[in-house]
This record gives structure tokens, C-alpha cells and sequence, in this order.
């Protein structure tokens, strides 16, 4: 089969595309407007990718277009939408082609508000360093993985499932449409809300999800009262994690480090050392919700999760420091929303306790930029000494309720944050020129920031590369 993916440098429609190129069918894309790493990464795929949109870009016998949902891509009257409708091709959406073609697999499917890439990409490294070939699709980079998408000979797939809306048309949750035979459920909390406007408009999706568990299924789930309230809704076995004392797996004896320690207790109480280099308390409890249904599930020997969990280096845009000489870290993290950014925040002033930490940080979802969630600015930012304040961007504006660049300026300012407005890199550059050598930087964005996470780090190894402050 031949598929085309309009919008193919979305981090889920490219982790798709390479699942179906993987299953054997021939596989090419087009995007504009793309910025690193998703760019360059699409780039080195070794399918056919166009720049710009174009009829001309669909290949002769073409079988479906799958279209990804961002509203810059324009739907339907999108040149390569209006091409395939002409040639009578069938156009669909990628969450329905992985449903589709994963619906006879056994999908364990990682939901969440926050934390789902990381673990998806931590169980798929975890199982295939065990020699466990499982499918998988995450949206985010790996550099543990090979790809971000992978179609696998084992009967299992470990799905990232969002539960954001297929598109415009379709207001279905992309995770229900996953065939779940198991669910790992790490947080809910409220979100996106542009399509959700209160907690109840988007906590039903999640029913919708645990409800199509079989009673064959398992649910490992986060400790947490937003969760037990929806956990009934799964007719099969459920189990409970946390980072404290609980009926289910949690952690204890945490050593915060550039590498951290801690002990796995089981259930029965058996106990596991383990280690790990990633950053934040929010990384323990993603480790040991994944641990709990690999060792549930009986997928992988204690030693193996072991192993695997060590060598594990996260994915890109999730605390990844950036320089590599200067004595002044920069450490990109992934702010998409409220709970992530607040995440990434606090695990900088855990593991860097007596530094003064700067934000660079860009409000590029439609959360952040709506009038709705200004309120988020009044606490995100606690503890942080400095934040620089990227303008938001437009497009799907008038989609929802817009905040200007000096809204957003002033609601951070009133809350006690110094905050300065940047509008380039080279602004952004200057005012982190100054430095004593103490401080530790924080991009922090779902965007492309200005291209400062490329830019910004050799700058700065230049600058504070000779510091003795370490």
C-alpha cells in the first residue's frame, strides 16, 4: 500500500509513517513551516519528503493520504486534501490508520496529561533491550530508540495515546480509537483547554478509554483522587503506583544526583535498588509506573528493567542539557503545559538547589496562549529568579481566546516574577550575556523558541566556557 502523510513532521504522524514503512508498506510526506528536532529528523528518514504542500507531491497510485490535524496544515483545503478527493484516494487521520492496523495486536496504550512520552519511550527501550521486539509509537525522540516508530514481530504495541481531539470533524480523543488491551494511566490533570473547557469535559475521554479495557486487561495507574474517581470505569484488574507508600509499587530511599539512586518496592514488598540520569522527582514515578506493568505483566526479568532503566537517556526536549563547556548549564525541557512546565521547572531547582534559575520560555500551545489559562502565569513560575518571555505565536488564533504578548508580560509580572519580553534570538542572547557563572538556563517550550535550543548553547560555551563555577 502507498500513504502520503500531509503533515508528516508531526512528532505522531512521523513515528506513524515509520510503523507502516516497517509493516512494508511505501511511505512519503510533505510539512512547511517545521523547525527542529522534528525537522531534521524527518529529514533523515529515508522516505520522500517535500518542503512545501503541493498536488504534485502525491505519488502515482497513491492509497491513502493520511492528513495530520494542526490547523496550519488547512484541511481540506490543503492542495494535497483537494489532489487525493480528485483522484478519489482516501483520506484519513493517523490515529484511525493505528487503530486500524494495530487492532489485532495486544496495544498497551500510555495516557496521560503529562508523562506519556517519556514512559513510552522507557517501556519500548526497556523491552526491545531485553530482546522483546514490541511495536511502538511515541511522540518524541529517543535517542535510546532507534525510531520513534516501530511495527515489531512480538504480538505487543506500546502506543503513546493523546487524548487531545482527532480534528476539527472528528472530536473523538485520538487514544480511543487504540483498541487498549491494557492502559498505563500517569496523571489527570486538566488540559487543552481549548477543547476541553472544564475538568469534566476532559476528564470524560478518559473514561471513554478505561471503559474499552476487556477483563482480560490491566490498568496501572498513578496514585492520585482525579484517577481513583475514573479507575471503576475499567471492568479488569487494576494497579496503583507512586513516588510514596502505597498499596501498589512506589519508590523510596531517592538520592537526587546527575545520576539518582532509589529503591523499587513491589507490592509484596520485594525491594530493588535502581539508578537513573534523568532529572526530577517526576522521572522516579514515571520509572516506577512503567517498572509496574513490565513486572505485572511479566514482560521483562527484574535484572533486565534494571539494566534498561539505567541506560535509559530520556528523549530529546525533556531535560536534556544542551551544553557541553560552559559553566553556566542550559537544559531544554518541554512546556506544552501547565504540569509540565511546573515539572521541568522543579526538577531544575531540585538538582540545581543553590543556582539562580532563568527561564527562556515561549506560551506556543493553545492553553498557554488563551485568556482562559492567564492564570497559570500566577504560580508556574514559583521559585524561578528570572524569566524571559517569548511572544506567543498566531496561527489558530481565532480559534480561541488569544492572550497578547504584554497580557501574558503583565500577569507573570504581577506575580512577583521578574520577566522581560524577547523577540529574537539575538535579544534573547543579550540578555543572557551578563551572567555571573552561577545560574542554570531552561528553555522551555513546545516550540521552536526562536532557534534558541540550536543557537544559544555554543554561545554559551564561548562565553562561560572558561568559568571554574561549576
Amino acid at each position: 500500500m502507498r500513504i502520503h502523510f500531509t503533515g508528516i513532521a508531526g512528532a505522531g504522524m512521523s513515528a506513524v509513517a515509520l510503523m507502516m514503512r516497517d509493516a512494508g508498506h511505501e511511505v512519503s510526506g510533505s510539512d512547511e513551516d517545521v523547525f527542529p528536532p522534528m525537522s531534521t529528523y524527518v529529514e533523515g528518514l529515508g522516505f520522500p519528503f517535500h518542503r512545501s504542500f503541493a498536488a504534485t507531491n502525491l505519488p502515482a497510485g497513491l492509497d491513502v493520504l493520511v492528513l495530520g490535524a494542526s490547523a496550519k496544515l488547512g484541511g481540506e483545503t490543503n492542495p494535497e486534501v483537494a489532489e487525493a478527493r480528485a483522484r478519489g484516494v482516501a483520506v484519513t487521520s493517523f490515529p484511525e490508520l493505528v487503530g486500524e492496523a494495530t487492532e489485532t495486536r495486544r496495544n498497551t496504550v500510555i495516557a496521560g496529561s503529562f508523562g506519556k512520552s517519556t514512559c513510552t519511550a522507557l517501556m519500548a527501550h526497556v523491552l526491545a533491550d531485553a530482546g522483546h521486539d514490541a511495536g511502538w509509537m511515541i511522540g518524541a525522540i529517543s535517542p535510546s530508540l532507534p525510531a520513534t516508530g516501530h511495527w515489531g514481530s512480538a504480538p505487543e504495541v506500546v502506543l503513546e495515546g493523546d487524548e487531545y481531539i482527532v480534528g476539527p470533524a472528528d472530536r473523538r480523543s485520538k487514544f480511543v480509537l487504540y483498541h487498549p488491551r491494557d492502559v498505563l494511566l500517569t496523571s489527570l490533570i486538566h488540559d487543552h483547554v481549548n477543547v476541553f473547557p472544564t475538568f469534566a469535559d476532559y476528564e470524560a475521554p478518559f473514561k471513554a478509554l478505561l471503559a474499552l479495557l476487556p477483563t482480560d486487561g490491566l490498568l496501572v495507574a498513578r496514585e492520585h483522587p482525579a484517577i481513583r474517581a475514573v479507575a471503576d470505569q475499567a471492568g479488569c484488574r487494576t494497579v496503583w503506583y507512586d513516588t510514596a507508600s502505597c498499596e501498589g509499587w512506589f519508590s523510596e530511599d531517592v538520592v537526587y544526583g546527575e545520576t539518582s539512586h532509589f529503591t523499587l518496592v513491589s507490592p509484596a514488598g520485594r525491594r530493588t535498588a535502581m539508578t537513573t540520569s534523568l532529572l526530577g522527582e517526576h522521572n522516579i514515578e514515571n520509572i516506577v509506573g512503567v517498572a509496574a506493568y513490565l513486572m505485572e505483566r511479566g514482560l521483562v526479568a527484574e535484572p533486565a528493567l534494571v539494566s534498561a532503566v539505567a541506560s535509559f537517556a530520556g528523549i530529546r526536549r525533556r531535560l536534556d542539557r544542551l551544553t557541553t563547556r560552559s559553566a553556566v548549564p542550559i537544559v531544554e525541557g518541554f512546556g506544552s503545559s501547565y504540569e509540565k512546565a511546573r515539572s521541568a521547572i522543579e526538577a531544575m531547582l531540585l538538582h540545581y538547589p543553590d543556582r539562580p534559575l532563568t527561564v527562556v520560555f515561549e506560551p506556543h500551545t493553545f492553553s498557554w496562549r488563551s485568556r482562559d489559562a492567564l492564570n497559570w502565569y500566577d504560580t508556574v513560575f514559583a521559585g524561578v529568579a528570572r524569566v524571559l518571555m517569548v511572544p506567543p505565536p498566531t496561527h489558530g488564533a481565532d480559534s480561541h481566546h488569544q492572550s497578547t504578548h504584554a497580557e501574558i508580560l503583565a500577569r507573570t509580572a504581577a506575580a512577583g516574577v521578574p520577566v522581560q519580553g524577547v523577540t529574537t534570538a539575538a535579544e534573547a542572547a543579550e540578555a543572557l550575556s551578563q551572567l555571573s557563572g552561577n545560574e542554570v538556563v531552561l528553555l522551555l517550550s513546545s516550540g521552536p523558541l526562536l532557534g534558541l535550543p540550536d543557537s544559544l548553547p555554543p554561545v554559551f560555551d564561548q562565553l562561560y566556557g572558561e568559568s571554574a563555577a561549576a
